[in-house]
């Protein structure tokens, strides 16, 4: 009886072990698969992101050429979307409808002004009067008197084939720009008619896929609407005032055609740092090669003391109003997006600057506040 008892405890003693032994086998056979799987996870997901990022870049290498167009039509959709959504929300008017009306509005307000503009400038270049026998034979005076003073031929058939090389690279660049302005504005208005028929689609899909919390989510999303009105509107009312202002500093110095150079000094305001000196500085020193000494010392000093000054002043306010963006951030901002955007990177380069301390705060408060 006690070795039937004995065997007993030991036929269940080695059933609790094997027990044992199949659950661990289980339990590791189950951590197995859960880690394949997981890897198998963590492969497509990685492999899925850099077929995105892939094709991502070969779609926008390929369609750089109208990187323009979509930047500007996300410009314009952001002036106008509060329009587009008073039309179908308050006035019950169909999406199409409301789109092809908003497309003629920004083409009265926008495009016909621009061309017309252009193509008056381009027209009065032809007439304008300039005194060239006076400036041929002050040139000459200064071209003879650097060869006798420094012995350096200016006129040396080197120099005339590098003058010849700039200006054939020249007219090749006003070519290119006049078409890609063309080709620009149709790729424009084809964007933005489609952005404002899909809005809510579109801002629906951008919310979702951005990896923030909704409080950061609006924060990314009031920044980028905030620095692109703020530059779309500020940058062309910078422009008109300080068009307005070279124009009476043109006309007290005798400039010749001050509404053509007015203009010009108008569409000089984007440029960073140089910006409106890129057209009176010659202006001056025309002035000067003509013996107008008076008129070159007073146009120097008006523009020195109040164009540059009312140029710098009004630019930052404007920012400041109307995005409260730091100056610093407009200055960089805009010699950045020039290389990279074009003309339309007065605009986006600031935004792009501006994105970048916004994500590293968001960063900070998120995680590194958090741990602290």
């Amino acid at each position: 009886m006690l070795s039937l008892f004995s065997d007993t405890l030991n036929i269940i003693f080695v059933l609790d072990i094997l027990k044992y032994k199949w659950k661990v086998e289980l339990n590791n056979l189950t951590a197995q698969r859960l880690n394949n799987k997981k890897m198998k996870d963590n492969y497509f997901r990685y492999s899925l992101v850099a077929l995105i990022l892939f094709l991502g870049w070969l779609i926008m290498n390929g369609l750089w050429a109208f990187a323009n167009g979509l930047l500007g039509a996300f410009t314009l959709y952001v002036l106008v979307r509060g329009q587009m959504n008073y039309l179908t929300e308050k006035r019950k008017m169909k999406s199409m409808l409301a789109a092809i009306l908003i497309l003629l509005e920004v083409t009265a307000c926008v495009f016909v002004p621009l061309y017309f503009l252009i193509w008056t400038l381009v027209g009065r270049i032809q007439d304008v009067n300039v005194d060239i026998s006076q400036l041929v034979a002050t040139v000459k005076h200064f071209i003879t008197l650097v060869q006798e003073r420094t012995g350096y031929d200016l006129l040396s058939i080197g120099n005339i084939e590098t003058a010849t090389s700039y200006m054939t690279k020249s007219l090749q660049f006003i070519i290119n720009q006049v078409s890609g302005l063309i080709v620009t504005t149709v790729v424009m208005v084809f964007l933005l008619y489609f952005m404002l028929i899909g809005r809510k689609s579109i801002e629906e899909q951008v919310y979702s896929i951005l990896p923030f919390n909704d409080d950061n989510k609006h924060a990314v999303m009031d920044e980028i609407r905030n620095m692109v009105r703020s530059n779309a509107i500020g940058i062309p009312l910078l422009a008109i005032i300080q068009g307005i202002i070279a124009i009476i500093g043109y006309w007290a110095a005798g400039v010749p055609s001050p509404f053509l150079f007015g203009a010009l000094t108008a569409f000089a305001t984007i440029v960073p740092l140089v910006g409106t000196g890129l057209v009176w500085v010659p202006l001056v020193i025309y002035l000067a090669l003509t013996g107008n000494w008076v008129a070159a010392i007073g146009l120097l000093a008006y523009c020195a003391i109040i164009l540059i000054n009312v140029d710098n002043v009004i630019r930052f306010v404007l920012q400041k109003k109307l995005a409260d963006t730091h100056p610093l951030i407009t200055v960089f901002g805009v010699i950045l997006g020039l290389k990279i955007f074009g003309f339309w990177g007065v605009i986006f380069g600031p935004l792009l600057l501006s994105m970048f301390f916004l994500l590293v705060n968001i960063f900070k408060r998120e995680y590194l506040d958090n741990e602290n």
